[in-house]
């Protein structure tokens, strides 16, 4: 049996969360990664016998449309799955939600389901440093409970119809500072940056922030003040610390 992880994580964080929980089950961890544009998902074969955790962002309350897509390609043949969608301490409303249903769509079997708090890969002053240790021991606890799981029955709070989908409009732009080097091009989940003057299509851009985050030169930068005003908008729900949460 080996330990399959279904992750959409543009700037690391759900990631690091997802490796967390994985890291108590099996050494034996195979990794699909939903932010390669490349890969033809329809290929991807679940065994039954596998254990799998399907980790996405939450953008706005709800899951990265893109994310979502590409889950539905992939035949989970009634595997086992843990779903764990990861946010920035504002609030993740109806990701889980959403998760569970495609996850249903494409035949994996839901025994539980995480949301928990990671720092915010637009406003790193929220949530700044998670998952911190504290974080981490919780997640391992939730992972050991879920171990010995294998019944289907699980409540994942959300809305259905889920909530409208809203933009960030944050839309990264190269600065002086770019050397041309293609990494944001190759790497963009959604292929929306151009290969020649690496401009992003505002259109596709989902703002995951991953070529801010993996530009070498430090040379995408999204626009200030709108952060600002972004940031000032959900001060007051990202001021509490928001703990992780276990759906069993």
């Amino acid at each position: 049996m080996n330990t399959i992880e279904i992750i959409f994580s543009p700037t690391g964080g759900t990631e690091r969360v997802a490796r967390v929980i994985s890291g108590r089950w099996n050494r034996n961890t195979v990794m699909i990664d939903l932010c390669d544009a490349q890969t033809d998902f329809s290929k991807c074969m679940i065994d039954k016998e596998d254990r799998v955790l399907i980790a996405m962002p939450s953008f706005g309350g709800r899951a990265p449309a893109v994310a979502i897509e590409r889950l539905r390609k992939i035949a989970g043949n009634g595997a086992m799955c843990t779903l764990v969608c990861v946010y920035g301490n504002r609030a993740y409303e109806d990701t889980l939600a959403e998760m569970e249903d495609a996850a249903k769509e494409s035949n994996f079997k839901v025994i539980a389901a995480i949301a928990a708090v990671a720092e915010h890969s637009i406003m790193p002053q929220y949530a700044a440093g998670r998952p911190d240790a504290s974080d981490k021991k919780q997640l391992e606890q939730f992972a050991d409970q879920i171990a010995g799981k294998t019944e289907a029955a699980v409540s994942i709070p959300g809305n259905r119809p889920y909530k409208k989908a809203g933009g960030a409009g944050l839309v990264p732009k190269p600065t002086k500072s770019c050397v041309k080097c293609a990494l944001c091009a190759e790497n963009c989940p959604v292929q929306a940056i151009d290969s020649t003057d690496f401009t992003a299509d505002s259109r596709k851009c989902i703002a995951c922030m991953r070529c801010v985050k993996q530009c070498p030169e430090n040379a995408r930068k999204v626009n200030g003040a709108m952060v600002s005003i972004a940031a000032m908008a959900i001060k007051k729900a990202c001021s509490v610390r928001k703990e992780n949460e276990l759906f069993l």
